[in-house]
């Protein structure tokens, strides 16, 4: 990529194990697992899964917490949440979100219409969490 603009490169969850963390973004949400051989086999301190081909979200263990000495108190982040994230998908790929969490026992909100967002207002979105507790809203715009 050579566009050097301003976006969004990751976001960090914290998870409790981030194999199985792996699993569900993969399985239920669609994404592509990453570094997940590395993880197990102690090379690397998480796996990440990709969003998109500029933005994966990285599945830190809670175990990291205390080696996050970035900034002062930093190791205080692990387990205070986001409010949310949330995915701009296409209207094909949003349906099949909602069908493969549905499918997989995952609560998801009503549908929400006509929700300010990023790129304006957004047709339809629901709300859904992961099995840490994070919470996630899917949209689309057309």
């Amino acid at each position: 990529m050579t566009d050097n603009s301003t976006r969004l490169d990751h976001v960090v969850l914290w998870v409790r194990d981030p194999l199985s963390a792996a699993d569900f973004y993969e399985k239920a949400v669609g994404m592509e697992p990453l570094r997940i051989t590395e993880f197990a086999a102690g090379a690397v301190s998480f796996p990440s899964v990709r969003l998109n081909d500029e933005t994966i979200f990285d599945l830190a263990p809670l175990s990291l917490a205390e080696r996050m000495n970035m900034l002062p108190g930093s190791a205080g982040s692990a387990g205070h949440p986001v409010n949310h994230v949330c995915l701009s998908l296409s209207p094909d790929s949003f349906d099949a979100l909602r069908t493969r969490l549905e499918e997989r026992d995952v609560p998801v909100s009503d549908f929400s219409y006509d929700s300010y967002g990023a790129r304006g207002m957004a047709r339809r979105s629901f709300y859904f969490r992961d099995p840490d507790g994070n919470v996630f809203e899917a949209r689309h715009y057309v």
